[in-house]
């Protein structure tokens, strides 16, 4: 079968608890991507869930593909919401990531290996805070995300990203294992799934 190079899942998040949990890091650091050839003006993360035992700041924000172990980071527990989220995705969760690019700033053109469900991987974005400005491209076609929409993108695909807008852009990223439960909804995707909205107690 051949899946789709996006889908937007049908789940979704309440804006204003997101936000909610953003605002409660407010005092945390965000750490510089440190693939710095990839873009340019300010690409940063905050790792919500790393790879057991990484420590410096670097490592944490990695997504290592070689990793089995992953662990909830400190600058998860202030953030009720965001574990909810994290907690709605029936299948084994790797890394978790907050990822900003500030305005004026551009992710350029690139690929990330073996990130696709048809690999056994799928990354799925679901913005925190964005804006009508804000051009995310993947195969160079635009995708139109929401606030608390939940969207798989196959990033083993030419992607690339610019905030054009006048605030930040932020997204909770979860790094997933594709397992029966997630591919149901490629399976499905062509029929008429209704949305389901994570319950916000």
């Amino acid at each position: 079968m051949a899946y789709p190079d996006r889908l937007q899942l049908p789940l979704s998040f309440d804006p204003v608890l997101l936000r909610r949990d953003l605002d409660a890091l407010e005092a945390t650091p965000w750490t510089s991507h440190f693939v710095r050839q990839n873009y340019e003006g300010d690409w940063s993360v905050i790792p919500l869930r790393c790879a057991a035992g990484e420590t410096h700041p670097i490592r944490m924000i990695y997504s290592d593909p070689a990793a089995t172990d992953f662990v909830d980071t400190p600058f998860l527990e202030p953030c009720p919401y965001f574990r909810k989220v994290i907690a709605a995705f029936a299948c084994p969760v790797r890394s978790v990531r907050l990822m900003r690019l500030t305005p004026g700033s551009v992710i350029k053109e690139h690929t990330d290996l073996d990130l696709g469900v048809e690999s056994g991987a799928a990354r799925i974005h679901v913005p925190v805070t964005t804006n009508p400005d804000v051009e995310f491209l993947l195969n160079g076609r635009r995708v139109d995300m929401k606030e608390g929409q939940a969207w798989y993108l196959r990033l083993g695909d030419p992607h690339a990203v610019a905030n054009r807008g006048a605030e930040d852009r932020v997204h909770l990223v979860l790094d997933l294992e594709a397992n029966a439960w997630l591919m149901a909804f490629f399976e499905g995707a062509a029929g008429d799934m209704p949305s389901r909205r994570v319950p916000t107690r």
